[in-house]
Parts: C-alpha cells; structure tokens; sequence
C-alpha cells in the first residue's frame, strides 16, 4: 500500500511480491463486496428510473439504449463511419472507435440487436470500472476507502449514464486497470490499457497522458536506468488516441488538423474557456433549466475536490489523469450541460471525500449511513429526471 505522502507510488519503481493464494482470495472477496455494492446502487437507480419513465409512458430501455449520443455510435456500430445522421450534417468521425467496435463484435456473436448490445458492453464495462477503482483505492488508502471510493462513484448525480449505451463505463474501466497497472510497476500492461482507452474517448489521452508523467518521474529518478518494459509501456500508451486522430485526418485531407476541424463543426473546441465563461455569465444573469446550473454546480465542486485531492498528496499518475481530464472540462467549449458527464471517468477525485466517508463510519456509522442514504436519493432522483424529463443532451 502507497502513502498518501508520496509523489509517486513506491511500488510503481518496484512491485511488492505477489501476495500469497489466501491474501489473493482474501483481496478477490472484497473486490466481490465492492462491485457488488456499486451494481446494487446502479440497480436501485434504474429502478426509480423504470418507476418515473413508466409513469410518464415511456420505454427505459429505449431511454438507456438510445439516447443522444447512442444513436451515433449504434449508428457507427451499424454501418461504419461516413454515415451521418439525420439533417444535422455533422461528421460522426468525432465519435471514437473502440465502443462501436465492441458492440459490432456483441451484435456478430450474439442474437442482441445494436441497442441491446451496446447496454452489455456498457454495463460489463461499469463492472470493470468498478473493480479496477477497488484496485487503486485499495492500492493507494486501503481496503476500506477501495469500497467507499466504489459506492460513491456509482452514487454520482450523472452516474445513470453508468448504465446508458455511453462510453464513459468503457474508458473509465480502460482507465482505472491502466493506472493500477503503473502503480504496482507493470508498465507494458499500463501502457497496453492506455492505448485502449485513448481509443474510447476524446479525453481518453488523460491515460497515456499519467503513464508518460509517471515514466518520466522513474527516468529522472533513476538518472534513466530504467527497465525495458518502461520503454514498451511508454511507446503503447499514446498510440490508440494519436492513432486514431491521424486517422481522421487522413480521412479529411489535413493529417494534423482534421479531427480538430472535425469536432470545431460540433462546437467543441479548446478555447481556455473563454465560451463556457460566456455560458456562465448569462446564465446567472437569465437563469435557465436545471441541468444548466446544476451542471455549473458538479463542476465547480470537480474542482473543489482537485484542491483537496493535492492536498492529499496522491501518486503522480492519479493527479495528472485527473488534472487532464478537468482541463478538458475547463478550458473545452462542448456543451455545457454535459460537462459533468465528462467527469464521471475523473474517479481520483473522489479519494478524499472517499477517504472521510471512511472515518466518518468509524466515529459515526449512522452519520455515514445518512450521507449515502441522501446521496443516493440524489443521484437517482436526479438520473431520472435527466433521462425522462430534462430534454438536455447528456
């Protein structure tokens, strides 16, 4: 187990001996307990989402399958890209390829239709995640903050995309195994999980963007006498995000700039800012729906919680992984309501109000007990709304 003093996890330089079959059996047992309790939160939110769809007639697994950005992918899925949809014109070379990729295997091998399909590779993925975040919370603070730092992710106000057809299961998983991989010093297999997951998402580089901080901490560290695998990992970890971005520009005839120019006709750019902060200005002068302030909410509290993750002290790669991914968030110029959704893969910005919940239930179990309780009324009462009622793009 890692300090919360270092900079850099000790075992990301040297891997503890592999522990015996009882501590192994032992870890798996929690690990079980850990996913557990996220699929039972996840479970109990698509219930009260059934529950409020029903009541206002509409399908929940349509809601779940294909939403907003589902469509697109299942379309990808369906017949590859170059496929627009609809009257909007836009390219759906934006979307990135892994997640298509894996529900077209899904619908080859399976009698499951694309909608169908997508769910299992989400909800498989969501599984994953959650074990991978076991993984690190346990790696970093310990068994207990491991589970804590499990429930309260699959307890987040936008975690019902957790159980849509989205991709965020699917890069968060990638994500997750990708820097325990660096943790415990086993740098081919972060490296290899990185490429996958620059594959899954845009701010999927947040990966290879940790494993290239952590390598660089080793080589300096040790005045470049490094071992061969760092160099293997190091190579793998950028090659699915720049692979497919060089791909999409190809495709458009501008190597470097096609899939910039690409998301720009989405109105997605990276503009420091500067139109987020005009969003914002406006909508505490004119107010609007909802989403639009709770969403200026989430991610204000994003970076609340960076502030206290540094003074926590974490390894490298946690905090250049989620500095990446709020950057993105900050600075991008995507829709604002869905700024929270690209956050959801930020899970090391949970260490600290993980690692409270943890002493919380120590000193005061029902206190604990009381703040999940409210949590989880929140995340699902809140999921539902975005779902059945809130018409705003997720």
């Amino acid at each position: 187990m890692t300090h919360a003093s270092t900079v850099l996890a000790p075992s990301v330089t040297a891997p503890e001996p592999s522990p015996g079959a009882h501590a192994r059996a032992s870890l798996l047992r929690a690990s079980g307990v850990a996913v557990g309790l996220f699929l039972g939160a996840r479970l109990a939110g698509a219930a009260v989402l059934t529950l409020l769809a029903d009541a206002a007639g509409r399908p929940v697994m349509a809601l779940l399958g294909r939403s907003w950005d589902s469509v697109w992918y299942l379309g990808i899925a369906s017949h590859g890209y170059g496929h627009a949809l609809g009257r909007h014109g836009y390219s759906d070379m934006a979307f990135f390829p892994l997640y298509p990729a894996l529900v077209r295997a899904v619908t080859e091998v399976s009698p499951l239709g694309g909608g169908a399909a997508g769910l299992l590779v989400s909800w498989t993925a969501a599984l994953v995640a959650a074990a991978g975040l076991y993984a690190v919370g346990t790696a970093v603070y310990g068994r207990a903050v491991g589970t804590a730092l499990v429930l309260l992710w699959g307890l987040l106000p936008h975690s019902v995309v957790l159980s849509m057809a989205y991709t965020e299961p699917v890069l968060t998983a990638f994500a997750a195994w990708s820097l325990y991989a660096v943790l415990t010093g086993r740098w081919v297999w972060a490296g290899a999980l990185a490429a996958l997951a620059g594959l899954a998402r845009p701010n999927g580089f947040a990966v290879a963007a940790a494993v290239l901080a952590a390598a660089g901490w080793e080589l300096w560290r040790r005045r470049g006498r490094v071992v061969h695998r760092l160099w293997t990992g190091v190579a793998l970890a950028p090659l699915g995000w720049a692979g497919y971005l060089l791909w999409v520009g190809h495709r458009r005839g501008d190597l470097l700039h096609g899939y910039f120019d690409v998301q720009a006709d989405w109105g997605s750019r990276f503009d420091l800012g500067h139109r987020s902060l005009q969003f914002v200005r406006v909508l505490l002068l004119h107010g609007g729906r909802v989403v639009f302030p709770v969403a200026l909410l989430l991610v204000g509290v994003g970076v609340v919680l960076f502030a206290l993750l540094l003074l926590e002290r974490p390894p490298l790669p946690l905090l250049v992984y989620s500095a990446v991914l709020l950057l993105v968030v900050l600075a991008g110029s995507g829709t604002f309501e869905s700024k929270p959704r690209f956050l959801l893969p930020a899970f090391p910005l949970l260490l600290p109000p993980a690692r409270a919940l943890v002493r919380t239930a120590k000193a005061r179990p029902w206190h604990a007990a009381v703040v999940v309780a409210a949590l989880a009324g929140l995340s699902y009462l809140y999921g539902a709304y975005l779902l059945v009622l809130g018409h705003a793009p997720l």
